[in-house]
C-alpha cells in the first residue's frame, strides 16, 4: 500500500513531467476536419477558420419521406483516433458503417466508407449526404465533374420554390465542385457515384443538400460497398480586426469559479484523479452523490443504527468522505440523489434505460412521503454529526427525466416544501436545489416552485445542466429564474455530451475541448452562475488522460480540457459578472471583476482566424495585462503582458484558441 506523503511525491513528479513534456506528447493530432464522434463533418478549418457544412450519413426511404442519419445521440457509436485518422463504427437500422476520415493536405479531408447490410431492405439509397449552409451557398454555381452529356454539368443553386422540393440535379458523375462568393467546395469521388443536390424544404428554407450515393440499390442481405470521397475546402478567411467593449459600471452576479462533480464510481482510479484535479485546479463548490438505495434498502431498516452498529456500506462510506474531503477545502457542498431504493418508488425499477414507452426512471410513491423524508434526512443528519459536513443543497439528479426518480413539475415543488420543511425540522440549514434539470430545454419544470411562494424559503439556488439546448434565448430564461427567487444560478453538470465517456477518445479533440469552454464562457455571459459544475472531476468523463483512465497506458496527464478549466477557475472569487460586447460574432466574450482592487478577468473564445483586437472599457488606472493561452499547442501559457492606456489595451488573438487578460499574474 502506497502512503499518502508517496502518492503526493508521485503526484507531484507527474505534474512537474507533464509540464516539461511537448505538447505534441499529451494531445492527438491536430487535424483540420472537425469530426464528431457519431461521424458528422462540421466542416474543414484553414488557418483556424472553419469552412462550414456538414456531412452524416443517410438512409431514404424509397418514396423519399423518410430520413434516418447519423446525428448526436441517435446511435451508439464508437470513436477512436489513429494518427490523422478519425475512425467512426456505427450503425442505422440494419446497416453498419466503418467511416473513416483522414486529414492529408492543408484544407482537403478523405472520407472512406464501408457499408454492410444485414438484411434485404427496400430504400431509395444509402447516402453520405453534405448540407451546405444557406448563408454562404445560396447563388452558388455547381460544376459536375464527368457527368454524363445529358445532365446540366453547370448551373446556380437558387432559392427553393414555395410549393414542393427543389431537386437541381440527378445524375451520376466523378466529382462536384461548388463556388460561392467566399466559399468553394470540392468532393472527388473514387469511381463515378450518384449524385442527388436538393433543396429540401422539410429540413431548412437555407440548407442545400447534396446526397453522394454509398449504395443506389434494393440492399440485400450481407451485402457490402465501400466509397471514398474526398473534399477540398476553401474560402475568405476573416482576420479582419475585433473591438472588445467592457462596462465596468454594471456589475451583475458574483463567480466564485469552477465547480465539479465528484461521484465516485471508480474506486481505484477516482481517487487518483480527483487528489490530482483538486490539488492543480481552483475548484470551489462540489457535487456529491447521496447512494440512496444503498443507504436504507429495506423500509423498516434504520440505517443509522445499522451505521452505528458497524455496517455502514462501503460506497456510502466513500460518498461521506468524499462529502467531507471537499467541506474540508471550504468548498459548499451540495448531496445529489440517483438510485432510489425499490420500497420509496412507484413501479418496478429499471437500472439502465428507458421502461416500456420511452418513460425513464420511477416516480416516488406517494403514501411514503413521511418515510422518504425520513431516510433523506437520514443520510443529512448523520453526514452531518459523523463526518462534520452540513450540504448546503440536496437533489435529485435530473428528475425531469427520469435519473433516476422521475418527477412533474408540481411532484418537484411539492417535495420542496415537504423535504425542505423536514430538514429545517431536523435542525439542517440543507436546502434544495431547484431544478437540476437534464437539459437546459425542460426549463418550464420549475415553472410550478417559480410560481408556489410557499417553495421558495426552502430554495437555496437554480440548477441546470448544460448537455443541450443552451441557445441565448434559453439561457437568459436561467438567468431570469435565479434573478426572480433572488438566489445563485448553478450549473449542476457541465459539458456538452452526455454519451462522449462511451468514446472517450473525443475528450483530447481539440475541437470538442475549444467547443466545452466555448459553451462555459457564453454560460458565464448570459446566464451569470455562480459557478459551473465540471462532469466529472474523477476518471468518468475525465479532463485527464493516461494512468489507467478509459484503458489509456503511460503517466497520469492533463488534457486541454484540463487547462481550460484552469484558466477559467483562475477567476478571483466573488468576482462579478460584467456586460461585455465584441464587434466579431465569431468571438465569445465574458467578464469579471473586483472593483475594489482592480481585480478584473476578460475570458475570450476566438473561433476564427487569428485577428488583433482591441479591449476597451478598463479602468483607467490599470496599466498592463496579463495575457494567458490555451489550445491545442498552448497549456494556459503566459504570453508576458501587455500595455493598457486609457483603459484600452491591443493584443493578438490567435486563432481557435481560449484566451484571458488578467489584471494580475496567474500560478504558472
Amino acid at each position: 500500500m502506497i502512503s499518502n506523503r508517496e502518492n503526493r511525491f508521485s503526484l507531484l513528479f507527474l505534474w512537474i513531467l507533464c509540464l516539461s513534456l511537448p505538447v505534441c506528447f499529451l494531445q492527438a493530432a491536430y487535424g483540420q476536419a472537425e469530426c464528431a464522434a457519431w461521424g458528422n463533418l462540421a466542416g474543414i478549418r484553414i488557418d483556424g477558420q472553419l469552412m462550414e457544412f456538414e456531412t452524416s450519413l443517410c438512409l431514404v426511404n424509397a418514396d423519399w419521406t423518410q430520413f434516418t442519419h447519423t446525428a448526436k445521440e441517435q446511435q451508439r457509436p464508437f470513436y477512436r483516433r489513429d494518427g490523422n485518422n478519425q475512425i467512426i463504427t456505427t450503425k442505422l437500422d440494419a446497416i453498419s458503417f466503418i467511416e473513416t476520415v483522414t486529414d492529408s493536405l492543408p484544407g482537403q479531408a478523405v472520407i472512406t466508407i464501408q457499408a454492410t447490410s444485414a438484411k434485404d431492405t427496400i430504400l431509395a439509397g444509402v447516402f453520405l449526404c453534405v448540407d451546405l449552409p444557406g448563408n454562404d451557398y445560396s447563388g452558388a454555381t455547381v460544376e459536375l465533374v464527368g457527368a454524363a452529356a445529358s445532365a446540366r454539368n453547370k448551373f446556380k443553386l437558387k432559392p427553393a420554390k414555395k410549393n414542393g422540393q427543389n431537386e437541381y440535379v440527378h445524375t451520376t458523375a466523378g466529382g462536384v465542385r461548388i463556388e460561392a462568393k467566399k466559399r468553394q467546395l470540392e468532393i472527388s469521388f473514387n469511381e463515378p457515384t450518384e449524385i442527388i443536390i436538393r433543396n429540401d424544404r422539410q429540413r431548412s428554407n437555407s440548407t442545400i443538400r447534396v446526397y453522394l450515393a454509398i449504395i443506389s440499390s434494393e440492399l440485400k442481405n450481407e451485402q457490402k460497398a465501400a466509397k471514398t470521397f474526398t473534399f477540398n475546402a476553401g474560402g475568405e478567411i476573416d482576420r479582419s480586426p475585433a473591438e472588445i467593449i467592457v462596462d465596468i459600471n454594471k456589475p451583475g452576479r458574483p463567480f466564485d469559479g469552477i465547480g465539479g462533480n465528484f461521484r465516485i464510481q471508480n474506486p481505484q482510479l477516482d481517487p487518483l484523479v480527483i487528489e490530482y484535479c483538486l490539488d492543480n485546479l481552483n475548484v470551489t463548490w462540489g457535487r456529491v452523490e447521496l447512494p440512496w438505495g444503498i443507504w436504507q434498502p429495506q423500509e423498516n431498516e434504520d440505517p443509522i443504527a445499522a451505521a452505528d452498529a458497524g455496517m455502514l456500506n462501503e460506497r456510502v462510506r466513500q460518498a461521506m468522505e468524499m462529502a467531507q474531503k471537499l467541506s474540508k477545502l471550504n468548498m459548499p457542498v451540495i448531496v445529489s440523489a440517483w438510485f432510489p431504493p425499490q420500497w420509496a418508488v412507484l413501479g418496478e425499477m429499471r437500472r439502465r434505460g428507458p421502461q416500456p414507452g420511452g418513460l425513464r426512471g420511477n416516480p416516488l410513491n406517494p403514501d411514503k412521503m413521511t418515510a422518504i423524508c425520513k431516510s433523506l434526512g437520514d443520510y443529512l443528519v448523520y453526514l452531518k454529526e459523523h463526518y462534520n459536513t452540513e450540504a448546503v443543497m440536496f437533489s435529485f439528479n435530473e428528475s425531469d427525466l427520469g435519473i433516476n426518480v422521475r418527477q412533474t413539475g408540481e411532484e418537484h415543488a411539492a417535495l420542496i416544501k415537504t423535504l425542505g420543511a423536514h430538514l429545517k425540522a431536523r435542525g439542517l440549514s440543507t436546502k434544495m436545489l431547484l431544478g437540476d434539470n437534464s437539459d437546459a430545454t425542460t426549463f418550464t419544470f420549475i415553472d410550478p416552485a417559480m410560481n408556489d411562494p410557499e417553495t421558495h424559503p426552502y430554495i437555496g439556488a437554480v440548477s441546470f445542466h448544460s448537455w443541450r439546448g443552451c441557445t441565448d434565448e434559453i439561457l437568459t430564461i436561467w438567468a431570469n429564474a435565479a434573478k426572480k427567487l433572488n438566489v445563485p444560478l448553478l450549473v449542476g453538470e457541465g459539458s456538452t455530451d452526455a454519451a462522449a465517456h462511451s468514446y472517450p477518445d473525443i475528450f483530447t479533440e481539440p475541437s470538442f475541448s475549444l467547443a466545452e469552454i466555448d459553451l462555459y464562457i457564453r454560460i458565464c455571459a448570459i446566464s451569470q452562475p455562480i459557478s459551473i459544475l465540471q462532469w466529472q472531476l474523477t476518471s468518468d468523463y475525465s479532463v485527464l488522460t493516461g494512468g489507467g483512465i478509459f484503458r489509456k497506458p503511460g503517466p497520469m496527464l492533463p488534457t486541454q480540457r484540463f487547462w481550460n478549466l484552469k484558466q477559467l477557475g483562475a477567476t478571483s472569487k466573488g468576482s462579478l459578472s460584467l456586460p461585455v460586447k465584441c464587434t466579431q460574432p465569431l468571438i465569445h466574450c465574458a467578464a469579471f471583476g473586483i472593483a475594489a482592487n482592480n481585480d478584473y478577468a476578460v475570458h475570450l473564445i476566438n473561433n476564427g482566424a487569428e485577428r488583433n483586437v482591441t479591449l476597451k472599457g478598463l479602468p483607467k488606472d490599470i496599466q498592463e495585462l496579463y495575457i494567458y493561452v490555451t489550445n491545442a499547442k498552448k497549456n494556459m501559457q503566459n504570453e508576458g503582458t501587455i500595455q493598457v492606456v486609457n483603459g484600452k489595451a491591443r493584443f493578438n488573438l490567435e486563432s481557435s484558441s481560449y484566451t484571458t487578460c488578467f489584471t494580475s499574474k496567474k500560478q504558472d
